[in-house]
């Protein structure tokens, strides 16, 4: 056993941490650094980043056609008219270029099933790419955003009847959603200071620390998922009932556990809201849904109350692409509470939104988010950059044409192979749950310690003061870095192991490795109970 210190690091923030760890595992001599703390994916979508490419070649294309000097760089703004049979033999001209027959089958896809213009829809798309105007819509691009809902319809309502009567605003990842959502609550006086939200707990760390910053010195209650199962009990659920709580934030499927909402649960949330709380505000972050089976968001079960967040980032691996929507329902609570505001605030906020229009009381919560994301007066220049918003595009296209789901085969294997590889690797059996994801799993260590070396060693580890050194003796002996399940609130001792950015071999190693460090502080229990 290392007699090193490391209590001084135990109380940082997981991401601080896991910075911290790095330096440990890398000060070593260790063959190399396994580092499954963040979830950044090492797997990516390439046909419409090939196609994103593709037409960069053609947009410039169009430009150099429309304004041009001989040898000087310079070009102008595409033309519309005749700009698919432009395309068409730009394509027949590049066929054998991977992404050409991508844009091909997209141009047809939003005519034949959306029913979008082919001509305005390639002519937004070449000039997005050329990132040669602001955003018109600032919200986002018309046509964008019609794709895109029909992305987030395939992906968020699961066998329920599709709906696409909501509004999307493209932002920078999934990040400025939260950030934008909150912000624009309390701007709009639907939250004030001291108001309690209710957040399903252990969470992704920033909804455990946005409410308690000065700004908005919220009151959380904890509605807790059951450790075992990682779901609502009916006991949690009815916390809810307390009028007092104005939004219930989810993060569905969960982080770090990695669980869906089950059916029941979802029943139960649903049949709630609709009899006790239909004035409850909900919002729901669905960054992992893509990677379940058969998921349904509440944003499609609870559709007026909801406010959902989705990125772009994991799916696709496009952490760097800073690409998310926020989706809200055309006839929704945040609209029709702003209305029912008392005379006095309604007049505060049409002199913060007069600039906008001669109605600043029929700007809908969205747009609202949209305006406040500028500090108003910018408004005009607000939105996602418009070569962000096409990649988006792309990505949405290649899930809505891909109907044999290929892609999200692949992905959905990668990580469940990862999974029981890690589990294989340290000697453990998990079984099946229809519920489970599978991005993050979480090693109870008490769950391991009791599977491997039984409930008494369980109980020396919990009274002898070790768990807050594990991960540190862990990176500093064997290079892996995890993260602490504490950090997002989990109540049992356990480390968050993200499957998503490492290899099978890596994970067999991360599995072993863990397991090793368990061993010295069995030989350490073994010592101990000689000695007494």
């Amino acid at each position: 056993m290392s007699n090193k210190d490391y209590a001084q690091w135990a109380k940082l923030s997981p991401f601080e941490l896991k910075d911290k760890l790095i330096d440990i595992a890398c000060n070593n001599e260790h063959r190399l650094l396994l580092d499954a703390g963040r979830g950044n994916p090492n797997f990516l979508a390439t046909l419409p980043r090939r196609a994103f490419i593709r037409l960069g070649d053609f947009a410039l294309e169009e430009a150099e056609r429309s304004y041009t000097y001989i040898n000087s760089g310079f070009g102008g703004i595409p033309d519309i008219k005749g700009i698919v049979s432009r395309f068409d033999t730009f394509a027949q001209k590049y066929k054998d270029a991977e992404g050409v027959q991508f844009i091909q089958s997209a141009i047809s896809y939003v005519k034949d099933q959306l029913g979008l213009s082919r001509h305005e829809f390639l002519h937004e798309m070449v000039n997005a790419f050329l990132g040669c105007n602001y955003p018109v819509p600032p919200r986002m691009l018309t046509h964008s955003e019609s794709v895109v809902k029909s992305y987030i319809q395939q992906e968020m309502y699961g066998d329920l009847p599709s709906n696409n009567h909501f509004n999307l605003f493209a932002t920078e990842g999934g990040t400025a959603a939260m950030t934008y959502s909150f912000q624009t609550l309390f701007k709009n006086g639907l939250l004030k200071k001291g108001d309690k939200i209710a957040l399903t707990t252990p969470i992704f760390t920033p909804y455990l620390e946005i409410p308690l910053l000065a700004e908005y010195a919220l009151e959380i209650v904890e509605i807790r998922l059951d450790e075992e199962t990682w779901q609502l009990n009916d006991h949690e659920i009815e916390k809810l009932n307390d009028p007092d709580i104005k939004l219930f934030c989810v993060v569905n499927p969960s982080n770090p556990a990695s669980y869906k909402f089950s059916d029941e649960v979802l029943d139960k949330l649903a049949l709630l809201i609709e009899t006790k709380r239909p004035d409850l505000f909900i919002i729901t972050d669905d960054v992992y849904g893509t990677f379940a089976d058969n998921f349904v968001s509440l944003f499609a079960r609870c559709p007026y109350n909801t406010l959902c967040v989705y990125s772009f980032s994991k799916y696709f691996g496009a952490t760097g692409w800073r690409l998310g929507v926020i989706a809200i329902h055309e006839k929704n609570i945040f609209d029709d509470t702003l209305q029912s505001h008392q005379k006095k605030m309604k007049i505060l906020l049409n002199s913060r939104y007069k600039t906008l229009s001669p109605q600043p009381q029929a700007i809908k919560f969205i747009d609202r988010m949209v305006a406040d994301s500028r500090a108003v007066a910018l408004n005009h220049t607000a939105g996602l950059s418009l070569p962000q918003q096409v990649q988006m595009v792309f990505f949405s296209l290649a899930c809505l044409m891909d109907t044999e789901h290929y892609y999200k085969k692949s992905a959905k294997r990668i990580i469940r192979d990862r999974y029981h590889t890690l589990y294989k690797s340290m000697g453990i059996s998990i079984e099946n749950d229809v519920n489970r994801v599978d991005y993050y799993t979480l090693l109870d260590l008490d769950v391991l310690g009791k599977h491997v070396y039984g409930e008494q060693f369980v109980q020396w580890f919990k009274t002898s003061g070790y768990g807050p050194e594990f991960l540190f003796k862990l990176a500093d002996e064997t290079g892996v870095v995890l993260l602490p399940g504490k950090g997002f609130d989990v109540v049992h001792g356990s480390v968050r192991v993200s499957l998503a950015n490492l290899t099978h071999n890596e994970y067999n190693a991360i599995g072993k490795l863990t397991k090793t460090v368990v061993d010295e502080y069995y030989a350490e229990f073994i010592k101990t109970k000689k000695r007494t």
